[in-house]
């Protein structure tokens, strides 16, 4: 199966659901982005990284990085291999000693690895396909973003409870809105529930 390159665009946080996040994956050369909810410390973990900042003490993630160079482990990519119930699996495909080694990993996890060691960032087009939303070529918000905060969403607090009185179009339309505002985490919710109807 061919893999599909991605990068990071965007890490949004969501204005409707406290400590909420998200990270946002790109397609490279393409106008789908896979958003991924993360914990707040993974979160910081990437942040970190994408911005260059130097903490006074290691944290935990570049602690695992000193670790891998140390003993001249190179991580050379990072799968998302799987979508199972809402949750992405991934895995680090490192080089040591002229041999292959893949190990699983949280894909939060993996990101944040992925940042510090410059590594490319692949999964599949069926992942894409499922859990990835597509961006109009007209507007693309997140493009050369690197961290960027998502703005309040446009519609009431409630709307969850109302989406499951709402058709298709409508959730689109939804769908469409959230994604202008960068609520990634709002527009996964979104997103699951268009699925879950498609396939009844």
């Amino acid at each position: 199966m061919k893999k599909i390159e991605l990068e990071i665009v965007a890490l949004s946080h969501s204005i409707t659901q406290t400590h909420s996040y998200a990270v946002v994956l790109g397609e490279v050369n393409g106008l789908r982005r896979l958003p991924i909810v993360i914990g707040g410390f993974e979160a910081q973990a990437i942040a970190v990284a994408l911005e260059r900042m130097q903490p006074s003490r290691p944290l935990t993630h570049d602690l695992f990085a000193n670790f891998m160079a140390t003993f001249a482990i190179d991580l050379s990519e990072v799968i998302i291999y799987k979508l199972e119930e809402g949750i992405f699996f991934a895995k680090l495909v490192c080089q040591s000693n002229g041999e292959t080694i893949e190990i699983d990993s949280r894909t939060s996890d993996a990101l944040a690895l992925a940042v510090r060691a410059n590594c490319r960032i692949y999964t599949f087009e069926n992942i894409l396909e499922t859990a990835g939303l597509y961006l109009d070529q007209t507007d693309n918000p997140t493009e050369g973003a690197e961290t960027k905060p998502a703005a309040p969403a446009i519609s009431n607090p409630g709307v969850d409870k109302e989406m499951r009185n709402m058709n298709l179009e409508e959730l689109n339309t939804l769908l469409q809105q959230v994604l202008e505002q960068e609520d990634y985490v709002r527009a996964i919710t979104i997103r699951d529930e268009i699925n879950s109807r498609k396939k009844k």
